[in-house]
């Protein structure tokens, strides 16, 4: 009891410190631009006619220019294509981390992966062996491996460029889509596909026209549809185990014996021979290529 309030205090002072460092960082941003403009604000009305001075960034530097107040919030140009200020920006990647798990989840390999490898650990029976922060963590850094190259295109032709300024956010929004487009039509079936084609009512000539409505979840449900093959050609050596070790079992009269008991260290032994971790892992992440 004690180690808990030892525990509920500590994650509570981090919390209060987490929450004082995101105060920090997007009062910042306001403040250096209070700095930035006229200190005088009656002259700024009288010679601007309400007109504030905001701060503009071009591809040769940091210029003075007028325009509408925005209280709080500018909009700088870098390279002329416009930006946003630093205080939108990081509401933005709150945004995006906050909604990153379900990204990483449902529109990479994660879920193909996490799937089979319970079933590996069903199979065997073993119960929380491997623990589920292993395997999740396994899953993570193998997606990671398998998405490596559609993370680099996406960095080299999207947000590089938009970071340089030479496109604009929406053109690196539909730019950096490709890549991703790519890899979930190219492990999609094509009857899962037409099944929300079909519901949707509509017809499209060329999968991109396909709008990602439609593709995210034709393809979540083809990924369960191969994790589930998967398992059950993972489940059938460790079955034959089991209903060798039931039978001998009852041949002896040892009833009130849990065939598991016997069993485990056998599928254990096997796994091991045949150097399962190797088999399940290489062949799984031959499936995406």
């Amino acid at each position: 009891m004690k180690n808990f309030k030892i525990y509920s205090r500590i994650s509570g002072c981090i919390g209060i410190v987490l929450l004082l460092v995101v105060c920090i960082i997007l009062v910042s941003p306001l403040s250096a631009y209070a700095t930035s403009t006229d200190s005088s604000p009656a002259s700024a009305l009288a010679e601007d006619n309400d007109i504030g001075e905001l701060q503009i960034t071009t591809g040769g530097g940091v210029e003075e220019a007028t325009g509408d107040d925005a209280d709080g919030l500018s909009i700088y140009y870098n390279n002329s294509e416009g930006g946003l200020s630093g205080a939108l920006r990081i509401l933005i990647v709150l945004t995006v981390i906050s909604l990153a798990p379900s990204i990483l989840i449902m529109l990479t390999s994660f879920t193909r992966i996490i799937i089979v490898l319970h079933f590996i650990r069903s199979a065997i029976g073993t119960q929380t062996s491997p623990p589920n922060q292993v395997l999740i963590g396994v899953a993570l850094f193998l997606t990671l491996f398998i998405m490596n190259p559609v993370f680099t295109q996406i960095n080299e032709e999207a947000i590089e460029p938009f970071e340089a300024g030479e496109i604009t956010q929406e053109e690196a929004i539909e730019i950096g889509s490709v890549p991703l487009r790519e890899f979930m039509y190219a492990q999609t079936q094509t009857k899962d596909l037409t099944l929300f084609v079909d519901i949707s009512g509509e017809t499209y000539e060329d999968y991109d026209d396909v709008p990602f409505s439609i593709l995210i979840p034709s393809f979540i449900i083809s990924e369960l549809r191969t994790a589930f093959i998967i398992g059950f050609l993972i489940y059938i050596p460790f079955i034959v185990i089991d209903m060798v070790v039931s039978s001998i079992l009852m041949s002896m009269g040892m009833m009130m014996l849990p065939p598991t008991t016997i069993s485990l260290p056998f599928k254990i032994l096997l796994f091991v021979l045949a150097d399962g971790w190797n088999l399940v892992i290489g062949s799984l992440v031959k499936t995406f290529y």
